[in-house]
């Protein structure tokens, strides 16, 4: 199977703004049950332990018209709470039986109550995390909200979701996750084989498919990339930081290639690599997992940074890691938390001569040359300055 036929399918996946692949599999059996998630992380683990579908929910994107959502927020705040609201009013998200608000921002605790509102009859649940990384204090908050969750999922589902069921699960998602960092490490090595949008609609995927099916689809891509030959391009190398949440449109990814640029590391779709390591599958599920969370989760504005000296660290590892030459930072206009920080994070890199250069979008944005015409020329100034 070639890369074009595997991202031909993750595209037409990408742009199902119905969720059909959900749809048939709720309905290919009796009884099964889809709990959607916003982002940027939710132990899906214990979805899937219950039998249900985690489905990924980031928006609308740029192919969806909002009408209805903007009659619930304010015009001064980020649009995915607002195309959000319109998948649901508009029934795309009636088939889903349970919507999980992870603690990003106060937009999404607001979303989380206002889908309370609109659905009484959904379960809905605003999943907070700890502020706190001592194994007796944060660990133990984590593993109550563990818990509560597992609980929670398990009186919708009418069985109980035992401690073997979340090692199995654990271990299914230590597979995948050892191929996104596989897939990630291959395009910082070689990003003119596995281009930022393509491994961008690939990790898309993943929010939509059952694992399984989505282990097998980024397998066959892997194989597929590195038997491919590709041109190589005298492009320059970048990391993106700043699109945590709201998901930019696919053309400015594109963009950002076209313009002389290699991504080769990114913050996209965090919850497929929020883990930076496997979770141990032996053992009480729920204490390993928010071990995990404490110590072995990604550094990004949506979580709480405990020393200022470690502010922009885990971005400054991403540069040297995948030898990038500068720095992108990409935020959603009226990010509060990517906003915040970018001046913080600037100044590491600044510190330490890393170029770097910073644009917002939204996730409908359609004018891209502007975007195109900056990052042609920040890589522009680095192969001749830097």
């Amino acid at each position: 199977m070639s890369t074009s036929t595997i991202i031909e399918r993750c595209n037409e996946l990408f742009e199902d703004l119905d969720f059909t692949a959900a749809r048939e599999w709720k309905a290919a059996e009796a009884g099964r049950k889809v709990i959607g998630f916003m982002p940027v992380y939710i132990p899906e683990e214990i979805i899937h332990a219950a039998g249900m579908l985690p489905l990924g929910v980031v928006g609308g994107g740029d192919q969806l018209e909002v009408i209805h959502g903007d009659a619930y927020y304010q015009s001064y705040i980020c649009r995915i709470p607002r195309s959000t609201i319109e998948l649901g009013v508009t029934k795309r998200l009636d088939f889903v039986d349970g919507m999980l608000f992870p603690s990003i921002c106060d937009v999404i605790r607001n979303l989380s109550g206002m889908w309370k509102m609109l659905y009484p009859d959904v379960y809905v649940r605003y999943f907070d995390v700890p502020q706190n990384y001592l194994n007796d204090i944060g660990g133990e908050y984590y593993r109550h909200e563990l818990e509560e969750l597992r609980d929670g999922l398990a009186e919708l589902n009418g069985n109980e979701i035992t401690d073997e069921a979340l090692n199995a699960s654990i271990k299914i998602y230590n597979e995948r996750r050892a191929l996104v960092r596989e897939i990630y490490a291959f395009r910082s090595e070689t990003p003119w084989r596995a281009p930022a949008a393509e491994v961008y609609l690939l990790m898309r995927a993943g929010l939509v498919l059952p694992v399984e099916e989505h282990i097998v689809m980024m397998r066959d891509y892997l194989e597929a990339a590195i038997a491919e030959d590709r041109p190589m391009r005298d492009s320059c190398r970048v990391v993106i930081s700043g699109s945590f949440c709201e998901q930019p449109p696919l053309n400015l990814i594109k963009s950002i290639e076209m313009s002389g640029c290699y991504i080769v590391d990114d913050d996209y779709l965090l919850v497929n690599r929020w883990l930076l390591e496997d979770v141990d599958a032996d053992g009480d599920p729920l204490l390993n997992l928010a071990l995990a969370f404490i110590h072995k989760s990604a550094d990004t504005a949506a979580k709480y940074c405990t020393s200022k000296e470690d502010v922009g660290q885990f971005l400054l590892e991403s540069v040297r890691n995948s030898n990038a030459e500068g720095v992108i930072f990409a935020a959603p206009s009226f990010c509060d938390p990517a906003l915040l920080e970018r001046p913080m994070l600037a100044d590491r890199m600044s510190e330490h001569n890393i170029p770097h250069i910073s644009f917002k979008y939204a996730e409908n944005s359609g004018q891209m040359q502007p975007i195109r015409e900056q990052a042609g020329t920040f890589a522009d100034s680095i192969k001749l300055w830097s």
